[in-house]
């Protein structure tokens, strides 16, 4: 590092440093002055405050490899934190003292990190893409080739390998299963400082415990991921609901239908706060039946809003085969959009008449379903949108929030998944118990998934049931009262653990080990072996506090010198 760049910065900060840091080839990309490391001191949450060491800014993995590896044969290993969009709510992408990745920079100024390509001899189609990509952009550009992913979060604005660290999940993964159900391989960073190629059948063990392995075993730099051909719209439906146990059963009559039925399905509780910090994942209703959906919830106290949503195509027909998709488009529902002019496609490997013919079953069966939920009559709203606008509708909400100065406040969120079993003791004891009282502050979010979509080799964790609900309280601390929602969010959990709910938390977050035991229950002790096998001197994702002492006591001599040679 040039002398110039020290210059300017106070001794106190460098006596931190790790020795030897700034002598490393790297050392051009590591930034050290307090502007940075304050900007990489907090996450999403806005909890937590802790300021690394240093930061390095990538060109490449190779620059990764290198300093996990030095920390690694360092005399006093330091720790090293990937950081994607820092979209952590616990300060799971923090690194106190140590050193954290920004991984966004592996793909500034590059055009070459997210790659659509054909499996060698095979109809099977992937993507590759660095791991610090953006969801969004991953999207974009597979849609050049008429492809797309299959399982999606909510926000696409997050890195591939964020969300592939944890799962993923969305209203698709009933079907699809979560993200990391998606992907065929990964190029990893391991806590030792090895670049690895892993996959179901090469280096099995590190690809199942790095998806949802919460970073701990590897930094992704690399996914190759799942694409089928993507639909052109959406047919996007919400069904209001004033009684839970209905609500309940119709979403999870949908989770149970066939390939034809619907492609997503999620639900969320409307309560008695219609600020747009309540609401604010998506613009959905018009203004005159948002009213309508208000006064409802106010008679009420809290209703439930099931969404779904049907893709389709309206491919190049006759003008007599267009006219009947779109009488079959325009069903009792009440419209909040325009039904979209025809599309044409010119992709070859799309057969117009089939296109037709699906899109006027699938409808078919859509609006056949719906006559036999158990909606409010009256209340079921519906429109067509762009695959592009449906999937990126949360961005518009954030856009909103930005712009009043309410995206960058205190997010204390609370995601957890509850066996079936108990989903309504949990909504009799928190969403018309603890939650009563109050306006909801954010988004609450309430969907089924199904245990037989996920592969129970991988590290993340879910209820031992086969039909569990996702339960997400997003909420913002707006006035600053962020310890009273985190209180309420600890009243929650011992709640679950009075009525012994079998809950397991999603984005987990434990201050004890014992903790980290009972969530990982049968996985502990693969995850422990696992983890003293790729980084056993804990140098990887110290936020999540896991681990608190070295799994090795030394290194042998022949391990050391055939890592240095790699």
């Amino acid at each position: 590092m040039s002398p110039q760049r020290l210059s300017h910065i106070p001794p106190s900060f460098l006596i931190t440093l790790p020795q030897g840091l700034l002598e490393l080839d790297i050392a051009d990309r590591i930034y050290v002055d307090p502007d940075t490391t304050t900007r990489f001191s907090t996450d999403f949450g806005r909890l937590t405050r802790a300021p690394p060491s240093a930061v390095l800014y990538p060109s490449s993995p190779d620059d990764i490899a290198a300093l996990v590896r030095f920390s690694y044969f360092s005399l006093h290993p330091f720790t090293v934190a990937a950081r994607g969009c820092g979209h952590s709510v616990r300060g799971q992408a923090l690194a106190p003292g140590g050193v954290v990745v920004d991984m966004p920079s592996l793909g500034r100024g590059r055009d070459d990190r997210i790659n659509v390509s054909r499996g060698d001899g095979s109809s099977f189609w992937y993507v590759d893409v660095g791991g610090e990509q953006l969801w969004i952009d991953v999207l974009h550009e597979t849609l050049k080739h008429g492809l797309a992913p299959r399982s999606w979060t909510d926000y696409l604005h997050l890195t591939v390998g964020g969300t592939l660290s944890n799962a993923g999940v969305s209203g698709q993964a009933f079907r699809h299963g979560p993200q990391i159900s998606n992907v065929y391989e990964l190029e990893v960073v391991t806590g030792k400082g090895e670049m690895m190629i892993c996959s179901h059948n090469e280096n099995p063990a590190l690809f199942y415990g790095v998806l949802g392995g919460l970073g701990q075993l590897g930094i992704i730099t690399r996914a190759r991921i799942a694409v089928e051909p993507a639909p052109e719209r959406v047919r996007w439906a919400r069904l209001i609901y004033t009684d839970f146990v209905s609500f309940t059963r119709d979403q999870e009559l949908l989770i149970s239908m066939s390939e034809e039925g619907f492609d997503y399905v999620e639900g969320s509780l409307l309560m008695m706060d219609h600020s747009l910090i309540g609401n604010w994942r998506s613009s959905f209703f018009s203004d005159r039946d948002w009213e309508k959906v208000k006064l409802l919830a106010s008679q009420f106290g809290a209703i439930y809003c099931l969404e779904g949503a049907v893709y389709y195509e309206l491919a190049t027909a006759s003008s007599v085969d267009q006219v009947k998709v779109l009488i079959l488009l325009s069903s009792p529902m009440q419209h909040v959009g325009r039904v979209p002019t025809i599309i044409s496609s010119q992709d070859p490997r799309r057969s117009t008449i089939d296109v037709v013919k699906r899109t006027v079953i699938r409808v078919h069966k859509l609006d056949s379903f719906l006559k036999q939920l158990s909606f409010v009559p009256g209340f079921a709203f519906a429109k067509d949108v762009s695959y592009m606008a449906f999937l990126d509708r949360v961005h518009d909400g954030e856009m909103k929030l930005r712009s009043m100065g309410l995206w960058d406040v205190p997010h204390p969120w609370l995601n957890i998944f509850v066996p079936k079993s108990r989903i309504r003791d949990f909504e009799i004891g928190v969403f018309k118990g603890i939650l009563k009282p109050n306006n909801s502050m954010g988004p609450v979010l309430i969907y089924p998934l199904k245990k037989n979509k996920w592969d129970e080799k991988m590290s993340a964790v879910i209820p031992d049931e086969e039909i569990f609900y996702s339960i997400g309280l997003l909420r913002s601390a707006i006035m600053g009262d962020w310890e009273h929602l985190d209180d309420q969010n600890d009243e929650i959990l011992r709640f679950c653990h009075r009525e012994g709910i079998e809950y397991k938390q999603y984005l987990p977050h434990y201050t004890a080990q014992t903790d980290w035991m009972k969530h990982f229950g049968l996985k502990w002790n693969v995850f422990v072996d696992l983890k003293r096998r790729y980084d056993p001197k804990l140098v990887l994702s110290p936020g999540h506090r896991i681990f608190t002492s070295s799994l090795i006591e030394h290194v042998s001599e022949q391990e050391i010198l055939f890592l240095k040679l790699y």
